[in-house]
């Protein structure tokens, strides 16, 4: 008998719901919030007080996508963790009264394994999955780790930030250019007309796969506030070649880590994850290293590096299989581990 999960995600500012079957992707609906532009940054209370209206009409939207209805939910799965709180109990007390009137289970979710498990997804632009054991670079907004995935439900972290992550150097770093938020995405596209090689900041030098993104941020700082001293327009006269050189420090200190792990371990399958994963230069750079390396690379469609619902709800298929399921007495947890 096929398995119809409905999958919720509520962890920070991206209201989402998808309904899978088995492990074939029927809809996936994502209500953005478009407020926290004004703000710099996710505010809190703005983001659960939006979830609260976008939650019942998302769901609504994509059983009616799926062509399903309530009834034909065999479990729901939904974010546990990490993630704002608020926005997380949101979720939680969606799905608890759902599936106590549906008399389904369900099943609670971490964010982070399910942005590896995504790559499991069926979709009509998918072909092929990861062969286990594999490596993955999990890169977003609030984590940067590398991930040893011996199977959909047994993963052990390697590496990890001891700061600041990846996604938060981004955004961070172009809020000081003066740039709009998400800066990810626009240091992303400057980056593309600018030259990689023009500025040098400073790289970590921490031991084995662990990473660190606050000595980058503090160099950029202080380079900007050196050279306008000399020229206040000096930002907006070097905008592309600044976005260049930034973006090249990440993706060199995340593929440092990346190769040792890889050439340490043995391991020759290697997918990238979470929001920063959408990085243009992050995608080109593991293309580039598995032509070098022959290593075998899995990369997601665009629509599943940010927050989205069907990751939950692929992780929730293979819990449901394995009967890990939750209890009424389950709360959320804004910080979590595997």
């Amino acid at each position: 008998m096929s398995i119809n999960i409905l999958g919720i995600e509520s962890s920070c500012d991206d209201t989402s719901a998808a309904v899978i079957r088995d492990r074939q992707l029927l809809s996936n609906i994502i209500a953005n919030q478009e407020v926290h532009k004004n703000y710099g940054g996710v505010v809190p209370e703005l983001a659960s007080r939006a979830h609260q209206q976008n939650i019942i009409p998302v769901v609504d939207m994509a059983l009616k996508q799926a062509g399903l209805t309530s009834a034909d939910i065999h479990a729901i799965a939904f974010t546990r963790g990490p993630g704002l709180l608020g926005s997380l109990l949101v979720g939680t007390s969606f799905v608890k009264g759902f599936a106590l009137s549906r008399g389904i289970p369900m099943i609670d979710i971490n964010h982070l394994q399910a942005h590896v498990l995504v790559h499991f997804l069926e979709t009509a632009e998918k072909t092929h999955t990861p062969d286990f054991p594999f490596l993955c670079l999990l890169v977003s907004g609030g984590h940067t780790q590398l991930i040893v995935v011996r199977d959909h439900l047994e993963m052990e972290i390697i590496g990890n930030t001891i700061d600041d992550a990846a996604g938060e150097a981004f955004d961070k770093c172009a809020k000081v250019m003066g740039l709009p938020y998400p800066g990810g995405p626009v240091i992303d596209k400057l980056a593309k007309d600018g030259d990689p090689g023009r500025f040098q900041f400073n790289k970590p030098k921490l031991s084995k796969y662990d990473y660190s993104f606050s000595g980058l941020k503090t160099s950029f700082l202080y380079f900007l506030r050196d050279s306008m001293k000399k020229d206040q327009d000096f930002i907006l006269k070097n905008q592309n070649d600044l976005a260049a050189s930034l973006q090249q420090a990440i993706i060199d200190i995340l593929y440092t880590k990346l190769i040792l792990a890889a050439e340490e371990t043995g391991i020759r399958e290697i997918a990238l994850a979470g929001g920063v994963s959408a990085n243009s230069g992050l995608r080109s750079r593991l293309q580039e290293e598995a032509m070098l390396r022959n290593w075998i690379i899995h990369i997601p469609e665009f629509r599943f590096t940010t927050d989205n619902a069907a990751m939950i709800a692929i992780t929730g298929y293979y819990k449901y299989r394995a009967g890990q399921f939750a209890t009424e007495d389950i709360t959320p947890r804004a910080r979590m581990f595997f």
